[in-house]
């Protein structure tokens, strides 16, 4: 008999039965595959790794528990419907019967993902920690071109990329409104963002406005997970605008949505419903109770060249009560710059970013606020060569600028960005230098300039911050730092001493001689010293359990692995400086 065999009838138990093939689930729930992939997605089913396979390694599992949650889901009696549907509307068409078609198309039936939204995302909070690749889906569709090849079986309906455009811009407009963007980057894959919402650090990627070109890729798994993203950025859309007293959706500009400046018209939107609420507040209420009679006789005596000001004094502080002390920093970093965009740089990323912290931009085109002739324009973005018409009054920098000054939280001297010259490298701020092991000569010299408009005294090089406090730690860092010490200082004692013994001999009119000093024993004594902490070290590693052991020399190699790409980075440094000193 089998050591695993199980008579016929009797009930399963452990994890035959907790788990089951994707195989035996598709013959439970009677749908086909793609129906169960697309079920999968939205309801957040996910195979498991159970400890023992009973089937195989060739197979995925899925918990039984999930998939009694896809039987009694009834999403999945929609979708039985609708396969139904499709059926009757085929045959009609094939029996040539065209009014029965297009009346069948017309009472066709459709399904929203709202409960499934709000069962999967209970809080808001929920939703905004799972906004990461929703935003980046996102993005990349309003991104693509609109595809419908039968051959292939490619298809990408336009009515879903001019949804996801609108999304993603409502999405850009609320956080360039209320400045919550943080960190920007620019790659070859994108441009990444980083905001922080409600408290959550939110990071997106958008693609580079060009042409896109189409990978060989399942596109009907894609747009699953992007019909599930649409609607539930449309849930978060709608309750960040609401939480600023925003109408949602945005009724926009059609002149501008023609000439592609829908940020510019969801500003313009955000200002005019903001006014429109100032106006409903100042005409709602017949009946004043005491305290608004106070604040009608306190507006009494305000200067009449300034009316309303008791109101913009009270919406400034409430404003500046809810913001924090980091959304004040973004808020005012361009606060008196006024931007002026050439026709090559990237106009919608720009438009995104320069209003979040603070500044007015415009660009060349139609429907643009100013002109490039402006005398108010402080800085020209351009991206070209060699600029022909300049005007004395303005600065003019390259792109990059604009993302290193929101990086760094300062405005950065435009010398070494100006029009024709290479700019510095553009550094991420998502790189933590000081773990790394390596920090960019670039980034000293940004930490120096805000260290100095902030007036701090910053610390030597290999010592944090709190060394400030205690002078005496400054001395010796660790015991490696001391071993160096204590060698630098013998091997110039040692040849010190050579020194004195040839002059000795120079003296009596002998030869001179020359020693070797290894050969002296100089470095004997830390050789032993080096000798002892690897022994004990080793003794250590003797005495540990295998697992510890093997996790140990993980960290040792992982560590040995940041040294070796560090000391790359330095002896590619040290090309490049002797390279531009014989240039």
């Amino acid at each position: 008999m089998p050591k695993h065999y199980r008579p016929a009838g009797k009930k399963k138990e452990g994890n035959a039965a907790k788990y089951v093939t994707r195989t035996q689930a598709v013959k439970y729930l009677q749908i086909s595959l793609p129906v169960f992939r697309k079920l999968c997605i939205l309801k957040g089913v996910f195979p498991r790794v159970p400890k023992k396979k009973v089937k195989g390694n060739h197979h995925s599992y899925y918990h039984m528990k999930d998939i009694m949650f896809l039987k009694h889901e009834p999403l999945l009696e929609k979708l039985r419907d609708i396969r139904t549907y499709d059926k009757k509307i085929k045959k009609a068409v094939s029996k040539k019967n065209r009014d029965l078609a297009e009346r069948l198309l017309t009472r066709k039936p459709s399904y929203t993902l709202d409960m499934l939204v709000r069962e999967r995302y209970p809080k808001f909070i929920d939703a905004l920690r799972d906004l990461d690749d929703c935003l980046s889906m996102v993005h990349l569709f309003a991104a693509l071109p609109a595809v419908d090849r039968a051959v292939d079986g490619e298809k990408i309906p336009v009515e879903r990329v001019h949804n996801c455009r609108r999304l993603s811009h409502e999405w850009l407009a609320y956080i360039s409104r209320t400045h919550k963007l943080r960190k920007t980057f620019i790659s070859v894959k994108g441009i990444y963002y980083q905001a922080e919402v409600e408290g959550q650090i939110v990071t997106w990627l958008t693609p580079h406005a060009l042409q896109q070109v189409l990978p060989e890729v399942d596109y009907r798994v894609l747009l699953t997970f992007l019909e599930f993203y649409e609607t539930l950025l449309a849930f978060v859309n709608y309750k960040l605008y609401r939480s600023i007293n925003v109408n949602y959706p945005p009724i926009l500009d059609p002149r501008l949505e023609a000439l592609a400046a829908d940020l510019y018209a969801l500003s313009r939107y955000f200002d005019a419903n903001g006014k429109s609420k100032q106006i409903e507040n100042q005409q709602e209420g017949t009946n004043l109770d005491e305290s608004e009679v106070r604040l009608a006789q306190l507006h009494q005596h305000l200067p009449s060249n300034e009316p309303g000001a008791l109101m913009h004094l009270l919406d400034d502080g409430s404003n500046k009560d809810d913001e924090d002390l980091e959304t004040r920093e973004c808020k005012s970093l361009f606060k008196n710059v006024k931007f002026f965009l050439s026709r090559e740089v990237p106009r919608e990323s720009l438009l995104f970013v320069i209003p979040a912290f603070g500044g007015t931009v415009s660009w060349e085109g139609e429907g643009a606020p100013f002109d490039e002739s402006d005398d108010s324009i402080t800085h020209q973005v351009v991206d070209r060569p060699i600029q022909g018409r300049k005007f004395l009054s303005r600065e003019y920098v390259q792109p990059q600028w604009v993302y290193d000054c929101v990086n760094a939280r300062i405005l950065l001297p435009t010398d070494k960005y100006m029009v024709g010259c290479i700019p510095p490298p553009h550094l991420s701020p998502f790189v933590d230098n000081e773990a790394e092991g390596h920090v960019p000569d670039y980034a000293e010299a940004i930490e120096r300039m805000k260290a100095a408009g902030r007036k701090q005294v910053l610390p030597l090089p290999g010592t944090g911050i709190e060394d400030l406090d205690d002078p005496q730690g400054l001395l010796v860092s660790d015991r490696q730092e001391a071993i160096e010490a204590a060698k630098r200082k013998q091997q110039i004692s040692m040849l010190e001493k050579q020194y004195l013994d040839e002059l000795k001999l120079e003296l009596k009119g002998a030869p001179p001689f020359s020693q070797d000093i290894d050969a002296v024993g100089g470095d004997d004594a830390i050789s032993d010293v080096q000798q002892i902490a690897d022994d004990v070290s080793n003794m250590s590693k003797v005495v540990m359990p295998r697992k510890k052991r093997k996790l140990l020399e993980a960290m040792e190699m992982s560590k040995e692995r940041k040294r070796s790409s560090v000391n790359r980075l330095k002896e590619r440094k040290k090309n490049i400086d002797q390279a531009k000193n014989l240039a």
